[in-house]
């Protein structure tokens, strides 16, 4: 899988790109990150990217010329799955979605900033917009970490015990269960019998009901979605 990131501050990827399991599917070569600076695509001096609006409406708005060259210069390269814009009113990133996403061949994440993008990249470059929730951050590299970190955690290779990722929560629509380590009695906290008990068909179903104890009081939104 290919991810390329754009974005006016390609800075603030440095460090989750380079730890954990991201880094660890880098080096394995399950994924191939690239994160490009907007205004390498400028033509001006000044390297700007952003201008005024028309209509007099306060803030600044990245503007679709440098936006538009990168995506073409990219796709001159290699053919993209989808074309992903970061965006408060885009569609609920949920764990479904990274899922599908994980299977792809070639994204690429533009990142958001300021007032926001020239509608016309919208219009005319974007094939998918997504939110990772009903609020405002200051720009699009945090969704877009979040995104990327989702998707590459699911590549088979990228976690050790692959098994781990599927009891995740959400997967199934539900919370996942409780989980205990050693020891097994800490300051007179102890871990449930069940799960000393051996009896894996036991204990297998006393997780499935936690979890769905702990949707039903915490989620119950999840139950309509559950099977």
């Amino acid at each position: 899988m290919r991810i390329d990131l754009l974005t006016v501050l390609p800075e603030i990827f440095e460090s989750p790109l380079g730890c954990s399991i991201i880094k660890r599917a880098r080096n394995k070569g399950l994924v191939d990150i690239h994160v490009h600076n907007l205004r390498d695509y400028t033509t001006d001096r000044h390297r700007k990217v952003d201008d005024y609006p028309f209509g007099g409406e306060a803030g600044m708005v990245m503007q679709v010329a440098p936006i538009d060259r990168a995506i073409t210069a990219l796709k001159a390269e290699r053919h993209y799955d989808e074309v992903i814009f970061t965006s408060p009113d885009g569609e609920t990133f949920d764990q479904p979605m990274a899922n599908s996403m994980s299977m792809l061949e070639n994204i690429i994440i533009l990142c958001g900033h300021y007032k926001g993008v020239d509608y016309r990249v919208r219009e005319h470059l974007i094939t998918r917009e997504i939110s990772i929730g009903d609020y405002v951050l200051t720009g699009g590299e945090l969704p877009a970490m979040v995104i990327t970190d989702a998707i590459v955690r699911l590549i088979p290779g990228a976690i050790g015990d692959e098994q781990s990722a599927l009891s995740d929560s959400f997967q199934d629509n539900l919370l996942a269960p409780p989980v205990y380590s050693r020891p097994a009695d800490y300051n007179g906290w102890r871990v449930p019998d069940i799960l000393l008990s051996g009896h894996q068909a036991r204990i297998d179903q006393w997780r499935y009901d936690q979890a769905m104890e702990r949707t039903r009081r915490l989620r119950p939104d999840l139950l309509d979605k559950h099977e």
